[in-house]
């Protein structure tokens, strides 16, 4: 948790930004996993509410009234064969006074404040919901289906939470920072236990299992497999084998909730197959290429197409691509090779605000996503750069064998790929780097002090050491 100054100073912004009515910002619940005892561990809070609210105790709801300017932390205290089982927890009232939140109020009182505020026709600003529970209780406080809630959830709300969220404070990159560190631990363990015949499963686990004992969580479900080409491929029971790559997609979130994102990809024995480094170059090109081009002012959607333009240059080179560079780009031929986008935000979420609609959180009025080509359609980061934002950079190049098939039989993009020699990469898998990066006043940088191992003699040295 930050200091109360902190949270005090992001709710009066807030009622700044929003303007007037009544804020709604509903912490999580408890989720079960099989039995309503046995929840899902650990316990995680919704990113916006510890935002404003710094608290991490389930069944809590910080109510915000912008015309009163008043502050209320809803709950109720938890009862003896709680703390029994749990420990002693302080009182909402307790844990309202630590974030400087004057008033607290047990959750029967919430169902008033809304009937007041309704009576007198106020605005009453909520985010999209995405848990069940908190979607029923919206549905009982102000009689919205659930089905209906998205479309009904506050636009002035979500643009004032993601402009305040977009920008890191200096705390906050610090956090950022820490999560590196151990995302860093993370990675570098997994690159020291690669070798044939150790499972995906065992090197997930010990990968996961790091985060855990720094005190952390992941920050999404570890990515381990030698099935790179498959962009969300988790461990499996499979046995590391001799000639192949695999990748590494792993992050670290700190206790205050403050994530890490990275990718690397190694060949199993520890040393490149020269066929591996044609295509690791590339990737890596690409990669270092977005510490020369983002900067504030420039659209993360021109960097991601700055990136292609090079990979498809760098294909052509291979014989993999062919034709004019600009025109493949234009026509979507790259994303043969590259099927999403070269980054997204980050921070309290890996992908930072996901759940408040990207149309918010990557683009804005002048920059709008293109939802019909194929890869295009996954840019989830495309407009312009401030200092203090902290995206991804991504770059990746795949071989998808029911990719290559279906573009194949249907002729698409023909003129720019070479599918004949296509077919010989069946077996290739996939590369992917990726790092963090800190957009600053006068370029970027990737954060972490600790970089891990990705230039391939680099690689090499660390997993043969």
């Amino acid at each position: 948790m930050f200091s109360k100054e902190t949270y005090i100073a992001r709710r009066c912004e807030l009622k700044k930004l929003v303007g007037d009515g009544l804020i709604l910002l509903f912490g999580n619940n408890e989720s079960p996993a099989n039995y309503p005892a046995n929840a899902y561990y650990p316990f995680r809070q919704d990113s916006s509410f510890l935002y404003f609210f710094g608290q991490n105790r389930d069944g809590l709801v910080g109510v915000i009234d912008v015309d009163s300017d008043t502050e209320t932390l809803i709950g109720d205290d938890i009862d003896i064969e709680d703390i029994v089982w749990m420990g002693f927890v302080p009182s909402v009232k307790d844990l309202a006074e630590e974030v400087g939140v004057m008033n607290s109020a047990p959750m029967s009182r919430l169902q008033a404040l809304v009937d007041d505020a309704k009576a007198k026709g106020r605005k009453i600003h909520f985010l999209p919901p995405y848990r069940h529970d908190n979607m029923i209780q919206i549905n009982n406080l102000l009689g919205i289906r659930p089905d209906g809630q998205r479309a009904a959830a506050s636009l002035t709300l979500i643009k004032a939470v993601v402009k305040m969220r977009s920008v890191k404070t200096a705390e906050e990159i610090a956090e950022i920072e820490r999560a590196c560190a151990i995302g860093y631990k993370m990675h570098t363990t997994a690159m020291r236990l690669v070798k044939p015949g150790i499972t995906e499963k065992y090197i997930g686990g010990q990968v996961d299992g790091v985060a855990h004992s720094y005190g952390a969580m992941v920050s999404f479900a570890t990515i381990f497999s030698q099935h790179g080409e498959i962009m969300h491929g988790n461990p499996s029971l499979a046995p590391l084998e001799a000639g192949r790559l695999v990748l590494c997609d792993a992050g670290a979130e700190t206790v205050n909730n403050y994530c890490s994102d990275n990718t690397r990809t190694m060949p199993v024995t520890g040393r490149f197959t020269q066929r591996q480094l044609d295509i690791y170059r590339i990737v890596e090109e690409c990669h270092d290429y977005v510490l020369q081009v983002a900067r504030p002012g420039v659209k993360y959607m021109d960097v991601h197409f700055a990136v292609c333009r090079l990979m498809a240059e760098r294909l052509k080179e291979l014989g993999l691509m062919r034709g004019d560079v600009d025109e493949a780009v234009a026509a979507g031929a790259h994303a043969m090779f590259l099927p999403h986008g070269l980054g997204h935000m980050m921070g309290m979420d890996v992908h930072d605000m996901e759940g408040l609609g990207q149309i918010h959180v990557g683009f804005d009025d002048e920059t709008r996503p293109n939802l019909e080509q194929f890869g295009t359609n996954c840019l989830r980061m495309g407009r312009r750069l401030q200092e203090g934002f902290v995206v991804t950079d991504e770059p990746g190049i795949y071989f998808i064998p029911a990719l290559i098939d279906d573009w194949r039989h249907r002729g698409h993009c023909a003129e720019f790929l070479n599918f004949d020699l296509l077919e010989t990469y069946k077996d290739f898998g996939g590369i992917r780097i990726e790092d963090d990066l800190l957009i600053t006043a006068d370029g970027c940088r990737f954060l972490g002090e600790d970089r891990i191992p990705y230039h391939p003699k680099d690689v090499e040295e660390f997993m043969g050491s």
